[in-house]
């Protein structure tokens, strides 16, 4: 097999790996703090890319500002719909919050769908990231790294706030024991706006990264978010190394096994999670962040 090819394929694998993580982060966060499982991430990955087409085309703001622009959009939007709501079915069986948040996709693509119609809007790549780089005998676009390079830096900057910061203890409590976290008298609701505020920007953030890479689209996030789910249940659910060590292995498995067969490419993520299940029912590291 060749060598070159193969090495194409485990970059790409990394690439989207890459979106995984930042997407499954975010909803790993969002369900450990808000027992919610949102399956409306995959909508809000599509408004961070459509916010920064926005920002382009109406505004004349380019890719760097959009980075920080875009999320915040975004998260104030989410800061409403948490408190208008989500905030009606905290406490209710998870099925409510599914179905809530199923509903809301629904609508954010039907609205966009009206808006801009189902054909993509391309989005340029930034000028400075627009070259590819030489590795060998096989060229890699720099801007493909620089979206590697960045959500490493993005999910390591967010363990550093959940493992190194009071609010990511406070954070981290709640995910891993909710309910004692609260008897031992932290006001864990007050800080739920906030943290479900900060998933959908991640998300966001995820859909500003992939506009220069994929057209923008209203249904460009409907396929991901199934895969996102799997990412996160293999992971353990609200396991948040969990969630961004099984987005890359992830990306990096499927790639890896199209090149034998494309069929194999989502396949093999299924195949993992039933595994994984099976082995261990908490996820990779859910059982291990449990005790």
């Amino acid at each position: 097999m060749d060598l070159g090819y193969l090495s194409v394929q485990l970059f790409n694998g990394l690439v989207n790996g890459a979106f995984y993580a930042l997407l499954s982060l975010g909803l790993a966060i969002i369900f450990g703090v808000l027992g919610v499982v949102n399956f409306a991430h995959g909508a809000v990955y599509m408004l961070g890319a459509f916010a920064a087409y926005l920002l382009l085309q109406q505004v004349g703001i380019g890719f760097w500002p959009a980075l920080l622009l875009a999320p915040l959009g975004v998260a104030l939007l989410g800061v409403i719909v948490e408190r208008l709501l989500l905030r009606r079915v905290y406490g209710l069986d998870p099925l409510y919050g599914f179905l809530l948040t199923y509903g809301l996709t629904l609508f954010i693509q039907d609205a966009m769908r009206l808006r801009f119609g189902i054909q993509g809007q391309p989005y340029p790549t930034p000028t400075e990231l627009s070259a590819s780089v030489s590795l060998g005998v096989v060229g890699y676009p720099v801007y493909r790294l620089f979206v590697i390079a960045f959500s490493i830096a993005m999910c390591a900057a967010v363990w550093f706030l959940i493992e190194r910061t009071r609010l990511g203890m406070v954070v981290r409590a709640a995910t891993e024991r909710g309910e004692l976290t609260r008897a031992l008298g932290i006001d864990v609701d007050r800080w739920v706006t906030a943290v479900f505020a900060f998933g959908i920007a991640l998300a966001a953030l995820a859909g500003v990264l992939a506009a220069p890479m994929r057209n923008v689209a209203p249904l460009m996030g409907s396929e991901l978010i199934i895969l996102t789910f799997a990412v996160v249940v293999i992971g353990g659910m609200g396991s948040i190394v969990g969630a961004v060590a099984a987005g890359f292995l992830i990306g990096a498995l499927a790639s890896l096994g199209a090149v034998w067969s494309p069929a194999l490419e989502n396949v093999i993520v299924f195949a993992l999670m039933a595994v994984v299940l099976l082995v261990r029912p908490a996820g990779l590291f859910g059982a291990r962040e449990a005790t």
